[in-house]
């Protein structure tokens, strides 16, 4: 049975894709959604559809993200979970010739964007001594024959600065789930990747994320979490097992 949800929660990056499954999934398990986004139209739709709140952002800007939270903890109350999802993927082509304001872009949407949204939220969740946080990572991080070291090398920063997050917030009981939804087909991918390439199904990380929101998962925080390629209900049984062996972790081997 699919967990049943309460409180609210804010998910970056919902007007369209990964985000916007991860918003209609959270609101049908009981939870009040704030959707943020750039993409007005796209939020405003999403947040009808599911009765949720649009509010317009832009993550890289500090000013924006303090905002946001802002609207979000007025009209909804405290945030419960955050799901750090909105990125981009970055300039095309040979780093020695792409336009290094395109480069440096990725990063300040993929990397400055998920520090400033957990660093607004988190004050608040540490005064309250609650809360979740899901930063929407990449196997772009650490797979071989990446292309585009704008993505791939900001989405290796996003997996270490979760991981390091949650060591930081465990004393206060704050989990922190950095995972990769797989190769799931939308805007960003669908150009990049071929029609018969190995797809992930896109419900999947919607259905990871409505798990990490439940706290059944909180034992993994710190873990790298596929949403395809691991079992999250065999996880959370292990869990004892992958803490003491520092599995689910990005590390290198000798």
């Amino acid at each position: 049975m699919a967990d049943e949800l309460s409180g609210v929660a804010l998910v970056t990056g919902g007007g369209r894709g990964i985000g916007a499954g991860i918003a209609r999934e959270l609101a049908a398990a009981g939870m009040r959604v704030a959707v943020a986004a750039r993409s007005a139209d796209q939020v405003r739709e999403v947040a009808q559809e599911i009765d949720g709140l649009p509010v317009g952002v832009d993550v890289s800007s500090r000013e924006s993200v303090g905002e946001m939270v802002d609207q979000v903890t007025t009209e909804l109350g405290p945030i419960d979970l955050l799901v750090a999802n909105a990125g981009v993927s970055g300039p095309r082509g040979k780093t020695w010739e792409v336009d290094p304001d395109a480069w440096w872009r990725t990063h300040e949407v993929n990397v400055r964007g998920v520090f400033l949204c957990c660093r607004a939220v988190i004050p608040g969740m540490i005064e309250r001594g609650s809360g979740r946080i899901v930063i929407t990572a990449s196997g772009a991080a650490y797979l071989p024959g990446s292309s585009g070291t704008a993505y791939s090398s900001s989405k290796a920063a996003v997996n270490r600065f979760g991981e390091t997050l949650a060591n930081e917030l465990r004393p206060y009981g704050i989990p922190v789930f950095p995972f990769s939804p797989g190769l799931v087909k939308s805007e960003m991918t669908k150009d990049v990747f071929p029609d018969d390439a190995p797809w992930t199904p896109p419900e999947l990380a919607p259905q990871l994320v409505r798990v990490l929101a439940s706290g059944r998962a909180d034992a993994l925080s710190g873990r790298y979490l596929h949403a395809e390629h691991d079992n999250v209900e065999d996880l959370i049984r292990r869990a004892d097992e992958i803490v003491e062996n520092d599995l689910n972790a990005i590390r290198l081997q000798r």
